[in-house]
């Protein structure tokens, strides 16, 4: 299964609305394609998803909605179908193999009332290759105020290095200024653990500073964990980006523990970038 450019999770949720329109503005932005996909699993289904054409007219009658969300937005020359027999995370996470970025909404149609964050949308952060964006929060231009900036996590870690990089193209993209935050207090239990952290995190900001003198940045510091001083900094953020796992992450872990609880809980929309090992 190949998808590239953008491709958007669509179930005809209202989450699932949010994630078309913020996928169409980075697709229009990034001048690529946009595929919008819905995908399900027949209860009979035993061999791997493939595309197929929609069977059912309920099918097809959702999959158009989404498409006709999409080119109100940017035209249909840039939206394609696709419709998978499958396991919707399964699904994308294929997509992901050859697409730009993944993008879904935080709940599907599915999901439990109380429940912050979907089952797939989860399984597509933690699993998926390159970047996944989970919609959610606020993250549309306000008419007459200039740009919310673009939230960066660096902890000196090979997925937060990614993270900052797509952080610098995302502000380049949107026009807008970065906020990159580094939290000591989530520092390993060795001596000079914190300072490490410090200067990794300004070794990598200041070679992308270099590398994108166009950007304006704010380095906050902060003596607090990661979860605090992120999920604040998304108040007035427009997208959050973070690696998917820190330096104090398990290994074998996909997710570390702080882009779970801002997965859940963020104001903004949360990139997830998986570092390619």
């Amino acid at each position: 299964m190949t998808a590239t450019g953008i491709v958007v999770g669509y179930d005809g949720s209202a989450d699932a609305d949010q994630a078309v329109a913020w996928a169409a503005r980075e697709a229009q932005g990034r001048s690529c394609p946009l595929t919008v996909c819905l995908a399900q699993r027949p209860p009979d289904q035993t061999v791997p998803a493939e595309p197929v054409e929609p069977r059912s007219g309920s099918n097809q009658e959702l999959l158009a909605r989404g498409l006709r969300l999409a080119c109100d937005l940017i035209g249909s020359e840039a939206v394609r179908p696709l419709y998978a027999a499958g396991s919707p995370a399964a699904v994308l996470c294929r997509c992901a193999e050859s697409a730009e970025m993944i993008v879904l909404g935080s709940r599907g149609r599915g999901g439990l009332p109380q429940m912050p964050l979907g089952s797939v949308s989860l399984q597509v952060a933690a699993h998926a290759h390159g970047r996944v964006v989970v919609v959610r929060g606020h993250w549309r231009p306000v008419p007459g105020q200039p740009p919310r900036p673009i939230v960066v996590g660096c902890d000196g870690s090979s997925g937060s290095r990614a993270a900052v990089q797509f952080a610098f193209d995302e502000a380049a993209l949107r026009d807008t200024c970065l906020v990159a935050v580094c939290a000591l207090a989530d520092a390993p239990g060795s001596l000079g653990g914190a300072g490490q952290i410090r200067a990794d995190f300004q070794h990598i900001m200041s070679a992308q500073e270099r590398a994108r003198p166009e950007i304006l940045v704010n380095q906050q510091v902060c003596e607090g964990t990661a979860r605090t001083a992120l999920l604040e900094a998304t108040r007035d953020a427009q997208l959050l980006v973070l690696g998917a796992r820190g330096r104090c992450g398990l290994p074998g872990m996909p997710l570390g523990s702080a882009s779970l609880t801002l997965l859940s809980h963020a104001r903004c929309p949360v990139a997830i970038v998986h570092a390619d090992d």
